[in-house]
């Protein structure tokens, strides 16, 4: 036992003063593939070492993420590797680790599962009057001085004469934190990419659902969205919008410039998927009707 204790204050001490724990295989692949070069994992392995085995499987693995023949040398011969005491100690803090990120996940999980609970209930109660639509007037009024968009990783406030001529509107009702949300952004990133430049008449703004101005930044810069967005300070002002995005997100609502609904999301107690909108805009650049209307103002 008092070898144990022994030999976990000495890695203790170890890691502390390399200030970071021995590396392990996983660790050296991620390095590989973020653009770390072989030389520089072994500069790093000097300092911190190596508390891991290299079999066969490890070592494809290592190949495949770009290790040279001289880092997996250097890996089986063991020159870098602490002693097998300190490599189980290494593992077993590893071990504790990775369990605890586990439990931070989760918990993360069902905090967002509420949250986005929550706001489907205040979404469906803000919904459910079924009268006549709010009449927004021009759109480009109802937007003005209240859009942001990303330049250079940092947000800047929108020309509000870039918003004058655009006849066709889609609001992108998405957030950070939202699974499905993050796996559409992209999709819908490459088609506006694709249609805007030939069809100046149109735009997407983006209307968060993140908690946060902190979040909803973060969301912007990681997916590169190319469109503007409602400024975070001022989307209470702007709830009216999400009449017509139903209880869900993922969601579009094509407007136009009277702030007239289009396209929705969702009609009635039926949601499409923001998929819907966008086949009623390919639909609307061919000169056709959108396959199904939403109620007009």
């Amino acid at each position: 036992m008092r070898r144990w204790v022994y030999l976990g204050f000495s890695l203790f001490v170890f890691t502390t003063q390399a200030g970071q724990l021995p590396l392990t295989v996983n660790e050296i692949g991620l390095m590989l593939r973020s653009g770390y070069s072989s030389s520089s994992v072994m500069q790093e392995l000097s300092k911190r070492h190596f508390a891991d085995t290299v079999d066969e499987t490890k070592e494809k693995a290592l190949v495949k993420a770009g290790a040279s023949a001289e880092l997996i040398e250097a890996l089986e011969s063991g020159i870098y590797s602490l002693s097998p005491e300190k490599t189980a100690v290494v593992q077993e803090q590893l071990a504790i680790a990775e369990q605890h990120r586990a439990e931070q996940a989760e918990a993360s999980r069902k905090s967002d599962a509420a949250y986005q609970a929550r706001v489907v209930r205040e979404r469906s109660a803000k919904s459910a009057p079924t009268g006549p639509d709010v009449n927004f007037g021009a759109i480009s009024e109802f937007l003005k001085g209240d859009l942001v968009q990303m330049h250079h990783g940092d947000p800047a406030r929108v020309d509000d004469a870039a918003m004058a001529n655009k006849k066709l509107i889609a609001f992108y009702f998405s957030a950070q934190w939202c699974g499905p949300c993050r796996k559409f952004t992209p999709q819908l990133v490459d088609y506006y990419k694709r249609v805007a430049p030939e069809h100046p008449e149109f735009e997407i703004v983006f209307y968060s659902m993140d908690r946060s101005l902190y979040a909803m930044e973060k969301y912007m810069r990681e997916e590169n969205m190319p469109w503007p967005a409602i400024n975070f300070a001022k989307l209470k002002e702007k709830e009216v919008l999400a009449k017509h995005a139903g209880t869900g997100i993922p969601a579009l609502v094509l407007v136009d410039s009277t702030g007239k609904v289009i396209s929705s999301s969702q009609s009635g107690d039926q949601n499409f998927g923001p998929q819907k909108v966008l086949s009623d805009l390919d639909a609307i650049f061919a000169g056709k009707a959108p396959a199904r209307v939403v109620s007009a103002q």
